[in-house]
């Protein structure tokens, strides 16, 4: 939780107090490569954490331009078509109200 409340501030300009995070959502993948579902044999397993904050304070800033270009706010049933794949099926899973899922296991 420390490194989540750490990176929204260095990332983000946000202030996240620990109470206010819970943990929505879990996604055991085999890393993919690029963004077409391609497996890669030699990847190893991950788990992606997905955590919402009820409350923050401060604007969002692109604080690392290098990795994020801007910050705008979709609604989670209108999002783009650019969506990471693990980070469209954790959104998807948490509006499903499904705790638990994974990507990227079929033929391994």
């Amino acid at each position: 939780m420390s490194c989540l409340i750490r990176e929204a501030q260095e990332e983000a300009g946000l202030i996240i107090e620990p109470g206010d995070v819970e943990l929505v959502h879990r996604v055991h993948l085999v890393h993919l490569v690029h963004l077409v579902h391609l497996v890669d044999s030699s990847a190893r397993p991950r788990i992606s954490l997905v955590f919402r904050a009820r409350t923050w304070s401060g604007t969002p800033a692109v604080l690392e331009p290098d990795r994020c270009v801007e910050w705008r706010w979709w609604n989670p049933k209108d999002l783009p078509a650019a969506v990471v794949p693990y980070t469209r099926q954790a959104i998807d899973a948490v509006l499903a109200g499904r705790l638990y899922s994974q990507i990227g296991w079929d033929g391994r």
